[in-house]
């Protein structure tokens, strides 16, 4: 099994930046992509971003128009979220997950096997 805990979500005005961070322990081993996922009150669950862990080919949603970077630290098994320049829109609460290999393009849910529990970003 793999485990994931995220951390650095909080409260942030409109314009600001915040990092999130999640650390993976457990099997990391059979994890080749991760990703990041938000899901904002009476919203379904939706992709933000992923990235391939062997060569760090990422994609992200369109709507994020360039406002935001993710990166892994292969060395101690953690995966980032740059996030700039946020707006409101932006609140939700921010979910890492992983999975064994990656689907063509961004995913779903369904595409990724293990969790986090999930930090909350508040953007005012």
């Amino acid at each position: 099994h793999v485990q994931l805990v995220e951390s650095g979500g909080g409260l942030v005005q409109a314009g600001g930046s915040l990092r999130l961070s999640c650390a993976a322990s457990g099997q990391t081993y059979m994890i080749e992509c991760m990703g990041w996922f938000r899901q904002a009150p009476g919203k379904e669950r939706e992709g933000v971003a992923r990235i391939y862990a062997r060569d760090g080919d990422s994609y992200y949603a369109s709507s994020e128009n360039g406002r935001f970077t993710i990166s892994k630290d292969n060395a101690k098994n953690t995966l980032n979220l740059q996030m700039d320049n946020l707006i409101p829109e932006d609140t939700a609460m921010y979910y890492c997950a992983a999975n064994s290999f990656c689907v063509r393009r961004l995913g779903g849910p369904r595409d990724f096997a293990y969790w986090g529990q999930g930090t909350q970003v508040t953007v005012s």
